[in-house]
């Protein structure tokens, strides 16, 4: 067989294969377009298998490390024993460390202590007060080395129904969350003692008790509108019944001389 015969073999082989491969490729059916609906049932298939956290999840994570236990101490004893006389909750809102909590919490406090996020333990001392809005500001004397202090908001946009969540220490337990709506605005309270009246406050439905107070009521984002610092309780017990009240964050701003907005 000649040379020439034998590469006109080689490129006839050549080209049968190749339209062998073209014909196959074309026999097989193309790839599928996703449609809308495919996109859909995808996506609604990873919601019900690994589901997002709800709104007052997210914003508990955010305010979170920005919320300490206030504890009341007594003098220590013989022993150098301390007896805790009274508890609440604070939001740290600089980052030098200045806390905003209720004044009912920290007075008649002969000590008081501070416990953050991470389990840092600090003394602190009163260094302001704002008695007509119930608010007081604490420094500590030490400070965690990661310290985060809260996002602060108008409460100018606020209106009854928002979603709010209210975290601190209810008799001494948390951090807790607990969620609810703004019910009103501009409300007023009289102290169960009947010495003081707090005007201009936000009610909210999210559940507070004893220990709460000071605590930060929060947007779905995390940002503080308020400070919790009364519930209303028509009877002689000091349980919750679906009525409470924050100072709005631009009265407590006000105590420590921030205009956060």
């Amino acid at each position: 067989m000649h040379r020439h015969e034998r590469w006109g073999l080689v490129l006839a082989g050549g080209l049968l294969g190749l339209g062998l491969m073209m014909g196959y490729s074309t026999l097989q059916p193309g790839s599928p377009r996703l449609t809308q609906d495919d996109i859909d049932k995808a996506v609604l298939h990873t919601l019900n298998n690994k589901p997002l956290p709800s709104l007052a999840a997210k914003a508990y994570e955010k305010i979170r490390p920005s919320v300490v236990r206030v504890r009341g101490l007594s003098v220590p004893n013989a022993e150098g024993r301390q007896r805790e006389i009274g508890t609440g909750t604070g939001v740290v809102i600089v980052d030098e460390g200045l806390i905003l909590t209720n004044l009912h919490v920290v007075m008649g406090a002969p000590r008081l202590q501070v416990v953050f996020d991470d389990g840092h333990v600090a003394e602190a001392d009163m260094v302001a007060a704002q008695p007509e809005n119930d608010l007081a500001v604490i420094k500590p004397r030490t400070l965690p080395d990661d310290l985060i202090p809260a996002t602060l908001r108008s409460t100018s946009d606020l209106a009854p129904g928002d979603q709010v969540v209210a975290v601190g220490f209810p008799f001494g337990i948390g951090p807790t969350a607990t969620a609810g709506v703004v019910s009103g605005l501009g409300r007023e309270f009289r102290s169960p003692e009947g010495e003081r009246i707090l005007t201009n406050l936000i009610q909210f439905d999210a559940a507070a008790n004893p220990g709460s107070s000071g605590g930060p009521l929060v947007t779905q984002d995390g940002e503080v509108v308020g400070i919790v610092t009364a519930i209303l309780n028509p009877t002689e017990h000091r349980v919750f019944v679906g009525i409470g009240f924050a100072v709005p964050i631009e009265n407590a701003a006000a105590a420590v001389g921030l205009s956060p907005f």
